[in-house]
């Protein structure tokens, strides 16, 4: 599919079926995602939100061109001021890994920022909480601290989905810990 034509189609409003059929032309042809992730900092909101939405639905077995945007998509959410952006870049770098030897100080800060920002919506904390864990489980010292960070939380009314997340850390941490 023409980038043009990609753009046009971006830039009303999409279904589910239409980002199934954009996911599923991906798998043949990967130079798609690559267009996808060019439009998603074109200057019409539209267009680069729905290229998010449908890169948040790729599989990433058959996008590993969003595996070399790894630092970029990391550049994007620390500069990003629409949260529904934010949201979206912070799901695909949720589904990407995250070795030690690339781990940027700077993310780990805006993700431990962001999950007790009481400012930001419940789902970037969450994402951000999850995040600052895949960051931080390669250090054991770092690990106790979001484990201190967290148990502040505790004491917040947290709405159902952040509780959710909030266990489901503070497990994943206590097991990695009980691991070393």
């Amino acid at each position: 599919m023409p980038s043009t034509e990609l753009r046009t189609s971006l830039a009303s409003r999409i279904q589910m079926g239409y980002v199934r059929e954009l996911c599923n032309l991906c798998v043949s042809d990967p130079n798609l995602t690559g267009t996808l992730y060019e439009l998603t900092s074109d200057t019409q909101k539209r267009v680069a939100v729905n290229a998010l939405w449908v890169l948040t639905h790729v599989n990433l077995g058959d996008a590993k061109q969003l595996l070399v945007k790894h630092d970029d998509l990391i550049d994007k959410a620390l500069a990003e001021n629409i949260e529904s952006k934010l949201r979206m870049e912070l799901q695909i770098l949720l589904t990407q890994p995250f070795d030690k030897e690339t781990i940027r100080p700077e993310f780990i800060d805006f993700c431990l920022e962001n999950m007790v920002n009481q400012g930001q919506p419940y789902a970037i904390r969450a994402l951000c909480m999850k995040l600052a864990y895949e960051q931080m489980a390669h250090y054991p010292e770092m690990l106790c601290e979001l484990r201190n960070m967290l148990e502040m939380l505790s004491g917040e009314e947290l709405s159902p989905g952040l509780m959710s997340a909030w266990k489901r850390t503070m497990t994943l941490i206590e097991k990695k810990l009980k691991a070393i």
